[in-house]
């Protein structure tokens, strides 16, 4: 677990591609997928990743005669692979989407995130990057990139990319939340206010934003600030281990010992290893 992801902070997954309207164009020269198994492949049914397999396999197995499309169904499959933890399966329909259609950059993407579960962050990058290169205005995989970049530390080449995810697409306040964390880390402090500012303007609902700038008042030796923003954080999420540790820390920091002593154990408490985790960006 990392003190960057432990309250789900950014979350870019798989994405599903709409079969119904495609198909209906197709619809004379491929009668066999009956619309139930289309609406079931685009994922219509949410009660679990089933469905959407069943849904899908039966237009992967029916007289479809259409790369793109079957390119779709495999692709959709994988996501429902990926639901069910099941990356294996899920990386070998998108290794056959790709096969069907080389221009579709769903697959890409997606794959390259079953990777990155897997931690395989080479293979996650090289996929998210020809993601990029199909279609260069694809938000999320510049942001899945620099999620996978933040895993392994290159900080630098992780702003890069959120930094063109929100060129792109500057209304989403993850993104937002997600820079704001990586200039903390690497000590360019004003900036990550901006950054967490602007994303907590854009949802006051979400305890990450007040969590990231939270932790950016600690690296600025701003305590009560600090205590302000993990309260707010604490009010939305109270059992968020990073929010009760940095608050905890805060508290130590200015004197109150007992209520600061009492944060960091409720912390411990849902992650034992809280503390390695503050420290590695430089809060003993």
């Amino acid at each position: 677990m990392d003190i960057g992801r432990d309250t789900s902070r950014f979350v870019m997954r798989v994405a599903t591609s709409a079969l119904t309207l495609m198909l209906a164009a197709t619809w004379a020269a491929a009668q066999s997928p009956t619309l139930s198994n289309v609406d079931l492949c685009n994922g219509s049914d949410r009660t679990s990743a089933e469905p959407q397999i069943i849904g899908c396999t039966a237009l992967i197995k029916s007289d479809l005669n259409d790369s793109h499309l079957l390119a779709i169904a495999h692709n959709n499959r994988a996501d429902a692979y990926v639901g069910k933890g099941e990356y294996d399966l899920a990386i070998q329909d998108y290794d056959e989407s790709i096969k069907l259609d080389a221009n579709f950059a769903k697959p890409f993407n997606n794959r390259g995130l079953a990777y990155q579960a897997k931690g395989d962050y080479e293979r996650a990058v090289q996929d998210f990057g020809a993601a990029i290169n199909i279609d260069p205005q694809y938000a999320n995989a510049f942001a899945n990139r620099a999620e996978t970049y933040q895993k392994t530390g290159d900080y630098p080449n992780a702003l890069k990319d959120f930094d063109e995810a929100i060129r792109i697409q500057p209304t989403l306040k993850a993104l937002w939340n997600e820079r704001c964390w990586t200039h903390a880390v690497v000590g360019e402090l004003q900036a990550a206010v901006t950054d967490c500012n602007e994303a907590i303007r854009l949802d006051p609902k979400v305890a990450t934003a007040f969590d990231s700038r939270g932790f950016t008042y600690l690296k600025l030796g701003q305590w009560e600030q600090a205590i302000v923003d993990y309260n707010s954080a604490l009010r939305i999420d109270p059992k968020s281990p990073t929010a009760l540790y940095g608050r905890g820390f805060a508290k130590l920091k200015t004197g109150n010992q007992a209520g600061g002593g009492a944060d960091i154990m409720a912390a411990k408490s849902f992650y034992q290893n809280i503390a390695e985790q503050f420290a590695r960006f430089g809060l003993q």
